[in-house]
């Protein structure tokens, strides 16, 4: 089965959950187990968590969520156009974060890269940053 999906919503912290809502929709038909549903769930949720206190900080700008589905492989792509990264590489890092005054653990990248089979971080100083994941959804044929 193949199938994509373009979604656009403000960068409300509402719209955390609702992003959510949507990607297990999306992926429903793909009969994905238990664990990969809340796998992908969990990892959507960082991504756009991400864009809302990182990407947007104290604005509202828009959040793009795309996915894919191209046989048992899902592609999600979360993009913001908010203030970008200045050191994916460092921001990788389990613990690090750029808002210590908040109650984050730093661990978002962390998630995302341990709960998807692959995760890729693109980001321009000023531009957004866009993040990339994918996952091999197992087949119970």
């Amino acid at each position: 089965m193949n199938n994509r999906m373009h979604l656009e919503f403000p960068s409300y912290s509402q719209n955390e959950s609702f992003a959510r809502m949507v990607i297990s929709a999306f992926v429903t038909p793909m009969d994905p187990t238990l664990e990969e549903l809340s796998d992908i769930k969990t990892a959507v949720s960082e991504a756009v968590t991400n864009a809302i206190i990182h990407g947007y900080e104290n604005e509202i700008g828009i959040i793009y969520m795309d996915a894919e589905i191209n046989d048992n492989k899902l592609t999600v792509v979360i993009k913001d156009k908010g203030k970008g990264i200045e050191d994916v590489k460092m921001a990788r890092q389990p613990l690090y974060t750029s808002r210590p005054d908040l109650d984050r653990s730093g661990m978002g990248f962390t998630i995302m890269e341990s709960f998807m089979d692959n995760l890729d971080v693109i980001s321009k100083i000023g531009e957004g940053t866009t993040v990339i994941m994918t996952k091999l959804i197992s087949t119970k044929k």
